[in-house]
């Protein structure tokens, strides 16, 4: 259980590589096994590398587990962030999500802004220039999730002070929760008054406008939505936004930083739209996108930006003769099961094609190298249950047009030694610099 207190906290949030689970839960797992017990941050714990465990764990929110993040995350996040509530308030902070994210408006607009966002990031590359692949999709998710969430515009003062601001905020979400003059979660604390100003600021106009019958058509985003169609407090509204701009900005663009760094340079995609004369990307085209659907699954499966989720048992619960105490620490690891060699063959290796169905598609060798019914069972890059990712279709829709625009244009090589690492926090030390040639040939 380890040091009085901060137990084995230290030593479990150790750096390591993101393709792995880090040399301290393998320790563990081969002295103790796929579950076991633990001391982290603060309280008792029990942590699942167990593919069963965390699928029960997840499916059962609310009636033997629930939500529970440390109070630190509570504090940056907001009381009433969808990361940090449960039950009834979770569930309506979530159908309001799903109703902005429904399959109708990824169909009729997301899938258009996404594209035009891309193209916009895309547009800006120089040959053989080198800069940070992990700074560009920032900006790509940041600017798509600015418009959509408070039609904000990409390169305008506003946008980009906010994008200061936040830059500071994610900071401080991800460091020690020490409030202290000058640690970067008391710089954060700070930033996210400022960015729940400026939100407020965005409110006040909104309502103004619509009480003197004003009402922009073209503002279609969530401030709106919620104003127009939800009896949410301004708190509420507030801890929503800024929550889902945390969400729908920084794992997505951690994923394409991922994919650009996992794709062979001489990745082969299929490119008939380009040599069509066609140009702007519609719902069947997204939909018939089969392999960059593989490449997404496996870069979310290998990658693991979200490695492990935070619960609690709300009455003692045994599984397969494990007790689990009331009260105690739950953590469902999510990367040790996409990790696990008994369902994934070669786990390590960056391999799209284990996700292809038939032998008869290209690349695909063997039964062996797809992924199983039963692993693919396991796969829960966006969580599960209750609780599954409200943005879940518009993440793989971003990085399945980023990667679809990326590889129809540009050939790109790593220009300095980076990899991905897990702070827990997935992130790329040096920004993963790349040099971009324009593409001269089509496939």
């Amino acid at each position: 259980m380890g040091w009085p207190f901060i137990g084995e906290t230290i030593g479990y949030l150790k750096p390591y590589s993101a393709i792995s689970v880090g040399e301290f839960m393998q320790q563990h797992i081969s002295r103790y096994g796929n579950i076991y017990k633990s001391n982290l941050f603060g309280e008792k714990t029990i942590v699942s590398a167990d593919a069963g465990l965390n699928k029960f764990i997840l499916q059962n929110e609310g009636r033997l587990f629930e939500c529970s993040y440390p109070r630190s995350i509570g504090g940056i996040l907001g009381k009433w962030s969808m990361l940090v509530l449960v039950g009834d308030m979770h569930r309506d902070m979530r159908i309001i999500s799903l109703n902005f994210l429904s399959n109708a408006r990824l169909r009729t607009h997301l899938l258009r802004e996404v594209e035009k966002h891309t193209l916009l990031v895309l547009s800006t590359w120089k040959e053989n220039c080198i800069f940070s692949a992990q700074d560009e999709a920032k900006k790509f998710t940041f600017n798509l999730m600015a418009k959509n969430i408070m039609s904000m515009d990409p390169g305008q003062p506003e946008t980009e002070k906010l994008k200061q601001e936040y830059v500071t905020f994610m900071k401080g979400v991800v460091s020690a929760p020490l409030n202290l003059p000058g640690t970067a979660y008391r710089k954060a604390l700070q930033s996210r008054s400022t960015i729940l100003k400026f939100i407020e600021k965005k409110m006040e106009e909104r309502t103004k406008k619509m009480k003197e019958g004003k009402d922009n058509s073209e503002e279609d985003d969530l401030l709106n939505w919620v104003l127009k169609n939800s009896n949410l407090s301004t708190e509420q509204i507030l801890d929503l936004i800024l929550s889902l701009l945390f969400a729908g900005h920084e794992t997505s663009s951690v994923a394409i930083a991922l994919a650009i760094y996992f794709l062979p340079e001489h990745l082969e995609i299929v490119r008939a739209k380009k040599q069509s004369g066609e140009t702007e990307l519609n719902w069947d085209d997204y939909k018939k996108m089969e392999f960059t659907q593989c490449v997404v699954s496996e870069t979310l499966r290998l990658g693991n930006v979200v490695r492990f989720l935070h619960r609690k048992a709300l009455k003692d619960v045994r599984y397969k003769g494990y007790d689990i105490p009331c009260g105690w620490k739950v953590l469902p690891v999510i990367a040790a099961v996409h990790l696990d060699p008994c369902l994934f063959d070669h786990p390590q290796h960056f391999n799209p094609w284990r996700w292809q169905q038939s032998n008869g598609t290209r690349g695909t060798t063997s039964t062996s190298s797809s992924a199983s019914g039963a692993s693919s069972n396991y796969f829960m890059p966006f969580g599960g249950g209750p609780r599954l990712c409200a943005g879940s279709e518009l993440a793989k829709m971003e990085m399945a047009v980023f990667i679809h625009h990326l590889v129809l244009n540009y050939q790109w090589e790593i220009a300095d030694n980076d990899q991905a690492f897990a702070f827990p926090f997935v992130d790329f030390p040096k920004g993963l610099p790349i040099k971009v040639h324009h593409q001269t040939s089509s496939i």
